[in-house]
């Protein structure tokens, strides 16, 4: 596997993820699985989830909503309707109405309201725009921008206008029920536009008592416009930049994406970079400059995870794809200038103590040659913390549950290692000699390589990071009882 610490999501669907294959993925260097709901079944959900938990328990399993969308009703003759630039039809918003070659209806009933005169609708992911020219009571009155069709149940975008439309639909629902059912680690939650969204699915997840955390996909303006009160209420965010580029000017993707990676470092939260990243390998062995050129530039702003859709789920050339990807993140981290850093503030009420520390412990491996960070979590909180700073250097998280390292799945450069059995709670010095002497067998560090060891008092139950020391491997292993640990 390519040691990287930019983490990988992987689409897998049912019709291909049978344990040999996703175990390839895995030897390649996949974190996360990615279901998406639009095209499975429960049974198809139940089959994926089985066969990653039959390859690693560290893999993350994160399922798609589908989320609130617009779409076209089927056309009347049952055949896609064919447009000419320039050609005038009507736009409706009722459901039971058929779309003709005069007249498409759409699922959204308040369209003709919300839609002002000179707004554009998009759609099948913007093949075919229709610009308004003019509206009465009853409907829309489009002039089409460009020649093509027009499909039954396309997706319809209106960017610029803010759609009131539910959070949550009766098939997310049943997919974030089945996804508790079955264990999966994260919600990715679409078209996210304000912290409600977030709250709506935590709701469903509270209902069940389940710990699942919520990925908000940012998908349009209003996403980008309410950003920090989503930061403040989800687990992360997805830089959702297919219908984010419908939903705004295209020459505005790359700076918002900078945006909300500076805000998920900012927050100390997981940030996803996706849609089109290797696109041409769904069909060509190899990608493009510009491909490799993105993927790059998404590890040089500092993400935490890029993603790939139809690459894995479909395309011909899966393993190709997360082999190219795990060589361009590892690339890029080499050569990522570290001036050109974001900040990270550390002076924040709730976490500050945590920050400083961690920062602290990134300094050591930048500054004076730590081989290694070394932390134990029961929440995962400081590992988290410690990704913000993106260290050169590898964190190694010792988790006391499976569902914790699964979470820091999406966290840069985050390691994770699951000691259940450990007594975390009871003795701190035995946990960490048993993490120190796990890492030497494995590999990962030797006898005269420092680490730093960043933890704190669990005794309350609470948690909290309290303390960080330096020191040789083999001097500690060598004095194994007679080494101090600050909380014991």
């Amino acid at each position: 596997m390519i040691q990287k610490k930019t983490k990988i999501v992987a689409t897998i669907s049912d019709l291909r993820c049978d344990v040999d294959f996703i175990r390839s993925l895995y030897n390649e260097g996949i974190n996360v699985v990615r279901m998406n709901s639009a095209h499975m079944t429960e049974e198809g959900f139940v089959k994926v989830m089985t066969n990653v938990r039959a390859v690693s328990n560290k893999i993350g399993i994160m399922m798609d909503t589908k989320g609130p969308e617009i779409r076209t009703t089927a056309t009347a003759s049952g055949e896609k309707i064919v447009v000419k630039t320039g050609d005038k039809l009507k736009v409706v918003g009722d459901i039971n109405f058929l779309s003709t070659q005069e007249q498409i209806s759409v699922s959204y009933p308040t369209i003709v309201e919300d839609v002002p005169v000179g707004g554009t609708l998009l759609i099948d992911d913007g093949e075919t725009g229709l610009k308004v020219v003019d509206k009465t009571a009853e409907y829309l009155l489009c002039e089409v921008m460009n020649d093509g069709t027009i499909g039954s149940r396309k997706s319809v975008n209106i960017p610029g206008v803010s759609v009131n439309l539910p959070s949550i639909t009766a098939k997310d629902r049943r997919s974030i029920e089945i996804a508790i059912k079955n264990g999966a680690d994260f919600i990715a939650h679409s078209f996210v536009r304000h912290k409600q969204d977030v709250l709506d699915v935590q709701k469903i997840l509270d209902e069940y008592n389940s710990p699942i955390k919520i990925i908000a996909k940012i998908e349009n303006q209003q996403g980008v416009d309410n950003i920090d009160e989503i930061y403040e209420t989800a687990y992360g965010v997805m830089v959702a930049r297919g219908d984010l580029g419908i939903e705004v000017p295209q020459e505005k993707i790359p700076g918002i994406q900078r945006l909300l990676i500076r805000k998920s470092i900012e927050y100390k939260k997981p940030v996803i970079v996706a849609t089109q990243m290797l696109h041409t390998m769904i069909e060509n062995p190899r990608p493009t400059r510009a491909e490799v050129t993105d993927i790059a530039n998404a590890v040089y702003y500092g993400t935490d995870a890029v993603m790939l859709s139809g690459e894995t789920a479909y395309g011909k050339y899966p393993i190709d794809a997360v082999r190219a990807m795990a060589q361009i993140a590892a690339a890029a981290e080499q050569s990522k200038l570290e001036e050109k850093a974001i900040p990270v503030p550390f002076k924040d009420k709730e976490y500050g103590r945590t920050s400083f520390l961690a920062k602290q412990a990134v300094k050591s491996c930048n500054q004076l040659g730590v081989k290694a960070i070394v932390t134990d979590s029961m929440t995962g909180r400081t590992a988290r913390t410690l990704a913000a700073f993106r260290s050169k250097c590898p964190v190694y998280a010792f988790c006391n549950k499976e569902e914790v390292a699964r979470w820091l799945s999406l966290s840069y450069g985050v390691d994770t290692h699951v000691q259940e059995d450990a007594g975390l709670t009871k003795n701190h010095k035995e946990y960490f000699m048993r993490a120190l002497n796990q890492l030497k067998l494995g590999g990962e560090l030797n006898d005269g390589d420092y680490v730093t060891y960043l933890s704190g008092t669990f005794s309350d139950g609470k948690g909290g990071t309290s303390f960080l020391e330096i020191e040789k491997v083999g001097t500690m292993i060598e004095q194994g009882e007679k080494y101090f640990v600050p909380v014991d």
